[in-house]
């Protein structure tokens, strides 16, 4: 039982989780100044801005420089696993999104009332612009710096 309580006295996962958990939660603040509603589903769904990979990844990056030493193995671990991560989330999960609004186009076109397609619609909002990954980013490195002023 003692390592589920070591667990929750990790500074560098909580940290990283409040950047995730605050990206997500600005996502909310986009939605509603963006379309003046409120749409709950986005603190859920993939994409949108600011990207709370970008900020986990961002956030888990600079705790461990901060906690292990810039020149660390682990830091470079996690630097190298940020990278990653904010790649596919940019790139291809991007273009992922943009093939399937283009199947979606091609089924609306082809098969339209006379003909129905038994397979749901693509999802097509998958990733993120090189700018939410920027804006997530800044805001892991953001919230990982803030916390150690804190703590």
């Amino acid at each position: 039982m003692q390592d589920v309580g070591d667990i929750l006295h990790n500074q560098v996962l909580l940290v990283a989780l409040v950047a995730c958990f605050t990206a997500q939660g600005l996502k909310l603040i986009v939605e509603l100044v963006k379309h003046q509603k409120v749409n709950v589903r986005v603190l859920v769904e993939t994409g949108g801005m600011p990207s709370a990979h970008s900020a986990l990844v961002a956030a888990l990056a600079t705790e461990v420089g901060l906690t292990m030493g810039w020149a660390s193995t682990e830091f470079a671990i996690a630097v190298v696993f940020a990278f990653i991560v904010m790649y596919d989330a940019a790139g291809v999960r991007q273009a992922a999104g943009k093939q399937a609004r283009i199947l979606n186009q091609i089924i609306d076109e082809f098969f339209n009332e006379d003909h129905h397609f038994n397979e749901d619609r693509l999802k097509e909002l998958l990733g993120h612009t090189p700018f939410q990954v920027i804006v997530g980013s800044i805001l892991g490195v953001t919230i990982s710096w803030i916390a150690e002023w804190v703590y």
